[in-house]
């Protein structure tokens, strides 16, 4: 995985609107096969190259909420980083992730409520310049104070 910072906690002290953070990960067939062990969901769209090729993708394709996950990734590790608690999260998928895409995922400070501790993030994932992924995370911040 590539990502542009290093792992840690930024606390809501030091959380500024604008703020970004991302890493980028290439999908492999091992990812998908393990997220859909993990996951239970074996949609043959997913694992099947024979059935997926009649389909309206035209080929396999990930799992929408492994695309999903590197946002979780993002978040939990790098913005605001650890300790963070997700309270909430929209997506809209956009186009297809298909075995072999790296994925950009990023996460852009959007509000930040000091009182409730609660940040609010764009969030987006893209394979090249097509947006495949985007949406809007609410979640509870570390403080200084608290943690």
């Amino acid at each position: 995985m590539l990502d542009n910072l290093p792992r840690g906690t930024i606390v809501i002290e030091d959380l500024e609107i604008g703020m970004v953070r991302h890493l980028q990960k290439q999908v492999t067939d091992r990812d998908i096969e393990l997220f859909a062990e993990v996951s239970t969901d074996r949609n043959p769209v997913h694992l099947d190259d024979a059935y997926a090729q009649d389909t309206i993708f035209e080929g396999r394709i990930a799992h929408g909420m492994l695309t999903a996950g590197l946002i979780s990734a993002v978040i939990g590790e790098q913005l605001p980083g650890h300790g963070t608690v997700y309270l909430g999260q929209t997506l809209k998928f956009m186009a297809p992730v298909r075995p072999g895409d790296m994925v950009h995922a990023e996460v852009e400070v959007q509000a930040i409520d000091h009182s409730k501790r609660r940040v609010t993030l764009a969030t987006r994932c893209l394979v090249g310049d097509t947006v495949v992924l985007k949406g809007e995370a609410v979640v509870l911040a570390p403080s200084r104070k608290f943690d």
